[in-house]
């Protein structure tokens, strides 16, 4: 049993909250606007809220403020008006655990919801006061130095990094956005190795790779006779992921049918095996990948807009490679050392001229288009270096720099790629300068072959002699 406060300025509404939630054993106290739910708030013991977003003299979300800032221990559940969820997700973004449309026509889901959100409140309660679990802290430990690491050091990529450390810890569903090859995955891994539930299975699906029906048993399992050829009984990749993260990959595949589906297992929190009627938690974190527009999508109506807002809560977009070319260097050698030790040989090294001709290259498949074109030449490699010529080989083609190539990128790569946090970060001109007498010091001092290395025209070069002043 536990203590239940419901704010709400409609009467009927708050009877029919009350009644159904004292029907679970709850001990329910009303309040008739925000005002006086915060008095009652603020001086009793309650270890849920559950309130409107709209009403008089305080509305709900001035009060899931003043709750979460004053007794952060309560749980807040929201009721929002059908068609109003953006409030809602504003809501859930600001501590609520979670949000319900009204009417309400579920009192059983009503329920449901509001036992997790309680549980989740008393949990987060206890694990703050009891020693950590010694198997479940080192689980989790484990996970989160398995974590792939965010060594990012480009600009656009700062603000994603922060990002996601202040979703991670929270229970938010997350909507990564961005094209195909931004490392999505990798961020989705990242969040459940620092989520609540990182000791807990990390479980992913491509929506995108399997038929309808396959995918309909992929993920709620199905009971043995439900279709042709279920033979027995087989477990669904939400239920195996109980506990953990459930990473739905190329969400904008899915079919209409199917977001249905899924959207009612996220508003009600349970689902059933394909062929059967008993009810099943979906205890997990939820987190989407996408490379598509899912505003156009709904707009076009080939996506759910009431399944969009359920996970993208908090969304976040990944930039393509080529908006973050001071990232380049250091994944390069993360992902040549990874392809060296896969083949199991001694990782080589990438000389200036080939960490220029990486930085240039427009990489239409981003991270995993870097990655292949160094597995090919790890594989290649037939000495300590790998030069331009050896990647050139590799892809078949040299790496070519988009037009008007900037010369500071080259630069970037050139000085062994993006500087720590705390090292000074050239400015555009001065890394171009350096690239420049570099190229110029190479040549011996022929402006023509300078130019041919730095992959510009040799009027380029003379007007960018003539603005640095360099004899």
């Amino acid at each position: 049993m536990a203590r239940v406060l419901v704010a709400d300025d409609e009467q009927g509404v708050r009877a029919f909250l009350a009644d159904a939630l004292a029907a679970a054993g709850h001990d329910v106290v009303e309040a008739e606007d925000g005002e006086a739910a915060l008095r009652r708030v603020l001086t009793e013991p309650f270890d849920l809220l559950v309130t409107d977003l709209s009403m008089p003299r305080m509305d709900g979300m001035e009060l899931l403020r003043r709750t979460r800032r004053e007794r952060p221990g309560v749980a807040v559940l929201v009721l929002t008006a059908h068609g109003s969820i953006g409030g809602a997700v504003e809501a859930v973004k600001l501590g609520a655990f979670d949000y319900l449309e009204k009417p309400i026509e579920s009192p059983a889901a009503l329920r449901q919801i509001a036992a997790r959100a309680i549980e989740a409140a008393r949990a987060t309660e206890s694990a703050a006061l009891r020693t950590p679990d010694p198997a479940g802290a080192a689980a989790a430990l484990r996970a989160a130095e398995s974590a792939p690491r965010l060594t990012w050091g480009a600009p656009a990529m700062a603000a994603v990094e922060a990002l996601l450390r202040k979703v991670a810890p929270t229970t938010a569903s997350v909507l990564l956005l961005g094209e195909s090859g931004t490392g999505k995955e990798v961020a989705a891994r990242w969040i459940h190795a620092h989520s609540r539930g990182a000791s807990g299975p990390f479980v992913a699906v491509n929506c995108a790779a399997l038929s309808e029906t396959l995918l309909e048993s992929d993920l709620f399992g199905h009971e043995r006779g439900a279709f042709t050829g279920a033979s027995a009984r087989k477990q669904g990749k939400i239920e195996s992921a109980a506990g953990g993260t459930f990473f739905l990959d190329e969400i904008g595949e899915l079919r209409p049918e199917l977001q249905t589906k899924l959207l009612r297992v996220l508003q009600e929190r349970c689902f059933e095996r394909v062929g059967g009627t008993t009810p099943i938690l979906a205890d997990v974190r939820w987190v989407a990948a996408t490379n598509r527009d899912l505003t156009s999508e709904m707009r076009e109506g080939r996506f759910r807009e009431d399944l969009y807002h359920r996970l993208a809560v908090f969304p976040v977009h990944l930039p393509p490679l080529r908006a973050r070319r001071e990232d380049i260097p250091h994944l390069a050698r993360t992902l040549l050392e990874r392809a060296s030790r896969d083949i199991g040989r001694e990782p080589p090294t990438l000389d200036e001229e080939a960490l220029a001709a990486l930085v240039l290259a427009p990489w239409p498949g981003n991270i995993r288009d870097l990655s292949n074109t160094l597995s090919r030449a790890a594989i290649l490699a037939e000495g300590p270096t790998i030069g331009a010529a050896d990647l050139a080989a590799a892809s078949g083609a040299a790496p070519e720099a988009p037009p008007g190539p900037n010369v500071a990128t080259a630069a970037i790569a050139a000085t062994g790629g993006a500087p720590g946090r705390d090292s000074h970060v050239p400015t555009m001109d001065e890394a171009e300068q350096g690239a420049i007498r570099r190229a110029l010091e190479k040549a011996g001092g022929n402006r023509k072959k300078a130019a041919e290395h730095l992959g510009i025209g040799l009027r380029t070069l003379y007007e960018k002699l003539k603005r640095y002043g360099i004899r």
